[in-house]
C-alpha cells in the first residue's frame, strides 16, 4: 500500500465500525472488504487514498428523536441539547456489535487487515502493506464501575479509550456541541473516572482526551504517567467551539510527547462554526500550523472524523487524502513535516502509550 502513494496515512480517528452496523445491509464485511463506494471509508478507497490504518471507534449512539443531532449546528450560535447517560447494557450490545464486526473483517481480509495490540505490531503491518487497526471506544458507557469489563475488552484488543463522548458517563463530564463556547463547562472526572484513567495507564490503553471538558482534562493531565493524547479535536483559537482545545491544552499534550489529531469536521474548523463541505483545505492548513506551533511539530497528526461529521468537499473520503498531502506541499511544509503528520508522530504516541 505505502508503495502506491508515497505518503502513507495513518489516521487518529473513524466511526466506520457504526455506519456499517446501521447500513442493515447482509453482508458488511464484504462491503467494506469490496468496498460498497458509501460513507468515507471501505478497504479500497483507503488502499487509494494511501491510508496505511488508524483507530477505528466504537461509539454507541443514543436513540434517536426529532432532527438530527447536527441539524442543530447552525446559526450564529447554538448549543446543542446532550442526549442523557446511556444505559449501560445498551452500550456494551452496540460494542460487542462493532467489535464482532471488525472480527469478521479481519478473518474474512484474507490478511489484507489486522487488528493490532501494540505498537510493534502497527509498524510490521504497516511495513508488510497490511491495513493496521487499533480498536479506540469512544465513551466508557460499555464499562462497569468495578472495570471488569474493561479487562476483557482490553482482552479482545481494546487500546484507545475516551472515558467519554459529550454526554455524562459515570467516569465524568464532557464538552457540550456548543458555539461560540470555551470547554471549560462543567465538572471533571468522577471517582470512578479517576479510577479507569489509573486502570489505562496499568493495561497501556490510551486515554483520549477528545471529547473531555477542561476540567476533566486537567484530571487526566494531573494524574496519568502516560502521554496526553487528543485523537480529533482542533484549535481553540481559530474556530471558539466547546470541542476545540485551547493554546494551553495544546502545550499541555506537547510537554507530556502526546498528539493532538486534525479533525475534518467543517464545524470544528470553520471561524463560523458550521456544518458546511464548501470548506477550503486552506482552513485545515491554518489549523495544522496552529496545533504544531503550540504543541510542536513531533506531536500533530491527523484525527479524520471520517464516517462521524462532514468533512471538507475537496476531500469527500479517504480517497481524497492525496489532496490534503498535496496542500501542505503546496503550503510550504517540506517532506518530513509531511511524514511526521500523516504517519509517524501517531506511531511514536503509540510507541510511547501501549504495551507490549
Amino acid at each position: 500500500m505505502a508503495e502506491s502513494f508515497p505518503v502513507a496515512v495513518f489516521d487518529g480517528h473513524n466511526d466506520t465500525l457504526l455506519r456499517l452496523i446501521e447500513k442493515m445491509t447482509n453482508d458488511p464485511v464484504a462491503d467494506f472488504i469490496r468496498g460498497d463506494g458509501l460513507g468515507h471509508i471501505d478497504l479500497p478507497r483507503a488502499r487509494k487514498g494511501g491510508l496505511a490504518g488508524g483507530f477505528f471507534a466504537c461509539f454507541s449512539p443514543s436513540p434517536r428523536s426529532g432532527s438530527g443531532f447536527a441539524d442543530g449546528m447552525s446559526g450564529a450560535s447554538y448549543d446543542v441539547p446532550l442526549p442523557p447517560r446511556l444505559d449501560e447494557a445498551v452500550a456494551r450490545r452496540y460494542v460487542a456489535r462493532m467489535i464482532s464486526l471488525l472480527a469478521r473483517i479481519e478473518r474474512h481480509s484474507e490478511g489484507a487487515l489486522r487488528v493490532c495490540r501494540s505498537g510493534r505490531e502497527v509498524r510490521a503491518a504497516i511495513a508488510e502493506g497490511v491495513f493496521a487497526v487499533l480498536l479506540h471506544i469512544e465513551g466508557a458507557e460499555a464499562i462497569d464501575p468495578e472495570l471488569a469489563m474493561l479487562d476483557v475488552l482490553h482482552a479482545a484488543g481494546l487500546r484507545s479509550l475516551g472515558p467519554v463522548w459529550s454526554r455524562p458517563t459515570i467516569f465524568g463530564e464532557g464538552v457540550p456541541f456548543r458555539f461560540p463556547a470555551t470547554p471549560d463547562i462543567g465538572g471533571g472526572l468522577t471517582e470512578a473516572g479517576k479510577a479507569l484513567v489509573k486502570r489505562c495507564n496499568e493495561l497501556g490503553i490510551l486515554v483520549d482526551l477528545s471529547h473531555l471538558n477542561a476540567a476533566g482534562f486537567d484530571d487526566v493531565a494531573s494524574l496519568t504517567d502516560a502521554p496526553l493524547v487528543a485523537t480529533h479535536s482542533n484549535a481553540h483559537a481559530l474556530c471558539p467551539h466547546a470541542r476545540n482545545l485551547t493554546d494551553a491544552q495544546l502545550a499541555a499534550i506537547g510537554a507530556s510527547k502526546g498528539m493532538v489529531g486534525l479533525n475534518f469536521a467543517t464545524a470544528f474548523l470553520r471561524e463560523d462554526g458550521q456544518m458546511d463541505r464548501r470548506t477550503p483545505l486552506e482552513t485545515m492548513l491554518r489549523h495544522l500550523d496552529h496545533l504544531v506551533e503550540k504543541a510542536g511539530e513531533d506531536c500533530v497528526g491527523l484525527g479524520s472524523d471520517f464516517d462521524g461529521a462532514e468533512i471538507p468537499q475537496e476531500i469527500r473520503d479517504v480517497a481524497g487524502l492525496p489532496h490534503l498531502v498535496a496542500a501542505m506541499r503546496a503550503h510550504g511544509y517540506g517532506e518530513p513535516l509531511i511524514r511526521k503528520i500523516c504517519l509517524e508522530n501517531w506511531l511514536g504516541v503509540i510507541d510511547r502509550t501501549l504495551k507490549d
